[in-house]
């Protein structure tokens, strides 16, 4: 029996084509041209709707190191997107229509890929890999549903994360409301002056424009739809102390410099097992990226934060991926069944086809009844895998590929750039020793 693999996005296309250098036949569904989504226009495979690239070249960076090991893997996007690059300085960025052509015609000329163009409405039997992104259709979101109860969300309404290195030490104090808990929170205290010239600059930032499918799905382009996902920005102009009384409420809290209440607070959570990366709790937003490093970084404590994830707030289809999917990428409860692709949470074009590729290998291991190994959690695929898969996430946010999420090295490098080098050095090193295991497997 041939696995089916439902979608013939970034995602998809990786896994069928890891699966048939595998030996293993195919059936890829994909609904184009028969259907398209809100978003999608082309009728080839592998289509780039928001930007044409694929991020960063150089190796000491979070999406050049993803790249590298993709490579590593036998990446059938690596390889059509070097094919189809166009200038664009330090990034690696395609012609659109040349970069879908070519996986289309590669996916195509694969003897043990059948494509079959129809829209998938229900959850297949057997073998099965999910890779139909965030603009899932209706009814194959509802066959999801049913499958995975509450939680499956339709929105993506999430907030920052900096990373905690970034953060001034001086200026943040760690503590829980009146004393309660392990003071599992970072606290940044802001006093009346600091609390109004932020509150002032929030109000008058600019926002990002909505796609024409997310104002569909969320009614207007000021989400008040939505109460429990609305912007900070929208909460602010509600009046100058909305904030005080919502997110940024100080009471319970004490400023250990000062010995008093401060203003107002902004309070930051852990996003990860290892205390690396930290979430602005109550921040979700739709201000532009620029604007939210500008006006967020004016908070006490973060002036030099540097951001892993802006906020966004958008139509997109996630699962639950930490209590739903192992770090594989397949059901904690139906082994058998894998997702990949931006519905498990994987944020990003370079990020999804990675998980494409892992899923596809996992998959056919399976089938073969061999060992599903491990990903070195010190290479950035194996970092986005158990970052999807960990059950200690709690108010889990798509995540795209950054330095944050890999474990810190022994050695303290105060040089970011020579830091960030020695990191992918360590992970692409760790990866080449999986890559030989996984032939001396078959």
């Amino acid at each position: 029996m041939a696995v089916k693999v439902i979608g013939a996005g970034l995602a998809g296309c990786e896994a069928a084509w890891r699966l048939a250098s595998e030996n293993i036949s195919v059936e890829l569904y994909e609904m184009k041209p028969v259907k398209f989504s809100a978003a999608h226009k082309y009728s080839g495979f592998a289509e780039l709707v928001c930007s044409n690239s694929l991020k960063a070249e150089r190796l000491g960076s979070a999406a050049g190191m993803l790249k590298e090991e993709m490579r590593r893997l036998g990446s059938l996007v690596m390889e059509c997107a070097d094919r189809s690059r166009v200038s664009a300085g330090g990034a690696l960025a395609v012609d659109r229509k040349i970069f879908s052509d070519e996986v289309t015609a590669r996916i195509k000329e694969q003897p043990l890929i059948t494509v079959i163009n129809e829209e998938v409405a229900e959850i297949p039997d057997g073998d099965v890999i999910i890779a139909t992104g965030p603009l899932t259709s209706q009814t194959l979101s509802e066959s999801i549903a049913k499958l995975c109860g509450e939680q499956l969300y339709f929105h993506d309404a999430a907030a920052p994360i900096v990373t905690f290195e970034s953060l001034d030490q001086d200026r943040v104090f760690f503590a829980a409301r009146y004393g309660r808990g392990d003071a599992d929170y970072i606290n940044c205290p802001m006093d009346r002056e600091e609390y109004l010239r932020f509150y002032n600059e929030l109000i008058n930032a600019q926002s990002a424009p909505l796609h024409e499918h997310d104002r569909e799905y969320f009614g207007r382009d000021d989400f008040k739809v939505y109460e429990g996902c609305m912007p900070i920005e929208a909460l602010a102009k509600r009046g100058e102390d909305t904030m005080r009384f919502g997110p940024l409420k100080p009471v319970g809290i004490t400023d250990p410099r000062t010995g008093k209440r401060p203003y107002a607070v902004v309070q930051l959570r852990a996003e990860n097992s290892q205390g690396t990366l930290y979430n602005l709790v109550g921040f979700q937003t739709n201000l532009k990226f620029g604007e939210q490093q500008r006006v967020f970084s004016l908070i006490p404590g973060l002036e030099n934060a540097q951001f892993v994830r802006f906020g966004v707030m958008h139509r997109n289809t996630f699962i639950d991926s930490p209590t739903l999917l192992t770090e594989h990428f397949n059901m904690r409860k139906r082994e058998n069944l894998f997702f990949a692709g931006q519905i498990t949470g994987v944020e990003g074009y370079i990020e999804s086809a990675a998980s494409g590729i892992i899923a596809g290998l996992n998959m056919a291991r399976l089938i073969r009844g061999e060992k599903l190994p491990d990903l070195p959690q010190t290479s950035m695929i194996g970092a986005l895998a158990k970052y999807i898969s960990d059950p200690t996430v709690e108010k889990f946010q798509p995540m795209g590929c950054n330095m944050g999420i890999l474990p810190p090295l022994p050695e303290r490098i105060k040089d970011k750039k020579l830091k960030y080098e020695t990191l992918a050095l360590r992970g692409l090193e760790d990866l080449d020793e999986y890559i030989a295991g996984l032939r001396q497997t078959v």
